[in-house]
């Protein structure tokens, strides 16, 4: 290669380097868009309980329709209730809320395969990136129900865990449907993490196993007998730097 060549290559590469940051500069920009749009539109839901749970899950089967009923149990008792805004599990926390008294949220994500919006929202918010919608399923919730679910809901259900058990996250219930699909994790947390000192005993007492939505309500509530459903001023501090 002649110095020519090589002096041609390199304003190139210069070029490309300086087009690439201006790109990374307004993705930024984006970025706290959607923070600021999406703190906004959600202020007023509180309180408010988010559902994870599979998006494979189909209507009419049993873990579709218990957590549609437990979404309309929440509802009915003043909850607003905050999912993905898929299909699935997240359609039938959406459907139970739509029909309750207490808004349905749905916290979209554009995917490269479009996820499918479920029509059951009475307040749809739609994410590019994953980090900010995930911020929001935490930043508003009172409480977390989780369903069933593979791999994606596994990370929610695991982030969630971790904020708590950092301190990055106020102390709330965290309330897993169905024990026997769960149990089996459970048992390996407490008789592997804990019997090896990996995580401490009170980190598995954040966690409530739990089958019906009756005992899911009344856990919440039980949580919330002696404090306010928001944020204590402290809280509202550490969430800041969530």
């Amino acid at each position: 290669m002649t110095e020519s060549e090589k002096l041609v290559m390199g304003v190139e590469s210069e070029a490309l380097l300086q087009s690439a940051s201006a790109r990374e500069s307004w993705r930024i920009f984006g970025i706290m868009s959607e923070f600021v749009e999406a703190t906004e539109r959600l202020a007023p839901i509180k309180p408010a309980v988010t559902i994870f749970g599979s998006a494979r899950v189909v209507p009419g089967s049993p873990y579709y329709d218990l957590a549609e009923r437990t979404a309309r149990l929440l509802s009915d008792s003043g909850f607003s209730v905050i999912s993905g805004g898929g299909p699935g599990i997240m359609e039938a926390a959406n459907k139970g809320a739509y029909f309750g008294k207490s808004p349905s949220v749905g916290l979209n994500i554009q995917l490269p395969h479009e996820q499918q919006e479920n029509p059951y929202q009475d307040i749809s918010q739609t994410f590019r990136h994953f980090f900010a919608r995930k911020y929001m399923f935490v930043r508003f919730a009172s409480a977390y129900v989780v369903m069933p679910g593979g791999f994606g809901t596994l990370d929610e259900l695991m982030e969630a865990l971790t904020l708590i058990q950092t301190g990055k996250a106020r102390k709330i219930p965290l309330i897993l449907m169905c024990a026997d699909f769960w149990r089996g994790m459970i048992d390996w947390f407490t008789g592997r993490l804990v019997e090896d000192k990996m995580v401490d005993p009170a980190d598995i007492s954040l966690i409530k196993l739990i089958d019906e939505p009756e005992q899911a309500v009344e856990a919440i509530f039980k949580h919330y007998e002696a404090r306010p459903f928001a944020p204590l001023p402290a809280e509202r501090e550490l969430m800041l730097n969530l």
